[in-house]
């Protein structure tokens, strides 16, 4: 070796040994990765939380640290699959790391994962209190004014998938309007068998209007069955990965005595016997305090024909279909639902006089995440009545695919694991035209000022 050639050798590795410089000094944990853990991952990563590994502190970091660099730097984890780079960017529930506080992950793994100064740490953050907390608790709503539990079925270690549809009573002795919903399952260990959990409405009479009749997948004779799924009402759909539904302010879902819970709960064995159910807690509004609109929950459709998939092995697929809005439509969350195969989901709109426009794209979809992004209330796509929705899905169907359980299988549609599927999961409001046009006319107003401000 020459050298030159042993002094840049050197001097590369110096480099690699020496410590990356935050603006102010080394990047350590104590001083800029504890604020980032304690803000974007703790609430999943703790002692006895359902994260494989806790990250509250130093220690119990360190051991982990090239699979966090990979996991963070790939956008894999916190679980925020959605692109950045079209559609509706404001969230209520963001858990995303920013380009900064990923590029801060990255230079403190490769500058030796310093532990810096324990007196930097910042105050640590309360855990939870149970195992198996609310999302909505640990996110400052307060505890839930109702819940009700499913029973629960025991999955032998090894079965055929099975579909357990038990019902609750809802023990109301008066109409109440609910605001936020969130579905989990009854226990930690349940978490691994329970693959999806919808909570059905069973109506009372005088509560028809409940009943969605605001969307339309036709023409497959006078009614679909896709048409009546979507009339069914649901109080809300959890899957895997999944926390809460939280209602624009003003829109909600009314139950009033005499109804019940009919549940739908998918479960998968996992080589383990286990018992399990599903839990429904609801957040009402103050009594007195009726809001103006009512939530709906529509299952927007990835396929042309219900329940028809045709998926060859070792392949890449694409599917889409249309929904057409009857009523004008306000989108308040999403949330794309796949199997094993999912790749990646765009919802665009067909406005009526031919525009388009993406609402939000999912390029990266990660089964083990069923993630809802709920919009913010300024930000939430609204679409005159004649809008179509189109919702584009492909699979990936290849040994590409880490979660494929076998690429030589052709895939067709069905409810199983391992069968496929493909819709987006959203809540809509329909407005008059007089609360359309004052919507429009309030952004308007907003986006006006915001520039006056800027141009100041």
């Amino acid at each position: 070796m020459g050298v030159r050639a042993g002094l840049m050798t050197l001097g590369v590795m110096m480099a690699a040994a020496a410590p990356v410089l935050a603006a102010d000094g080394p990047v350590t944990f104590s001083k800029d990765i504890a604020p980032i853990f304690q803000a974007k991952c703790q609430e999943c990563h703790q002692p006895n939380s359902i994260a494989p590994m806790s990250l509250v502190t130093f220690q119990d970091a360190r051991p982990w640290v090239r699979s966090i660099k990979e996991r963070v730097s790939t956008r894999q984890m916190p679980p925020w699959h959605i692109d950045k780079g079209v559609g509706v960017q404001q969230f209520k529930n963001d858990m995303s790391l920013s380009d900064e506080q990923i590029d801060t992950i990255v230079r403190w793994v490769d500058g030796g994962s310093l532990q810096g100064d324990p007196k930097d740490l910042p105050p640590a953050k309360p855990l939870l209190s149970t195992s198996n907390e609310w999302e909505g608790v640990r996110d400052g709503f307060g505890q839930p004014d109702m819940v009700i539990k499913s029973s629960e079925y025991t999955m032998p270690a090894q079965h055929q998938d099975v579909w357990y549809r038990p019902t609750s009573t809802i023990p109301l002795t008066e109409p109440r309007w609910i605001k936020m919903v969130e579905i989990r399952p009854t226990n930690l260990k349940a978490r691994r068998i329970i693959h999806h959990s919808i909570a059905y409405q069973v109506l009372s009479p005088d509560n028809v209007a409940s009943v969605s009749t605001g969307t339309a997948n036709g023409p497959r004779g006078p009614v679909s069955q896709e048409d009546l799924v979507n009339r069914r009402p649901m109080i809300m759909e959890w899957a895997i990965g999944k926390g809460y539904d939280q209602f624009r302010e003003g829109t909600g879902k009314l139950i009033v005595p005499g109804e019940t819970i009919s549940w739908d709960q998918h479960i998968h064995a996992v080589g383990e016997e286990i018992a399990g159910g599903s839990e429904l807690a609801m957040w009402f509004y103050p009594k007195g305090q009726e809001p103006k609109n009512r939530s709906y929950l529509i299952g927007f459709t990835g396929l042309r024909t219900q329940g028809f998939l045709d998926i060859a092995p070792n392949a890449i697929s694409h599917t889409e279909g249309f929904t057409v809005l009857k009523e004008n439509t306000l989108i308040t969350n999403f949330q794309p639902h796949f199997h094993l195969r999912g790749k990646a989901m765009k919802v665009e709109a067909i406005l009526p006089d031919g525009g388009r426009e993406i609402i939000s794209y999912v390029g990266n979809f990660n089964f083990n995440w069923m993630t809802n992004y709920i919009y913010t209330d300024d930000a939430a796509p609204v679409f005159p009545k004649g809008t179509v929705i189109q919702v584009s899905a492909w699979y990936d169907n290849t040994k590409a695919n880490k979660d494929n359980p076998d690429p030589e299988q052709w895939v067709g549609y069905g409810d199983r694991t391992v069968d496929e599927m493909a819709h987006a999961w959203m809540n809509v409001v329909y407005l008059n035209d007089a609360e359309y046009k004052a919507l429009l006319d309030e952004r308007k107003a907003k986006s006006t000022r915001t520039t006056q401000q800027q141009q100041h």
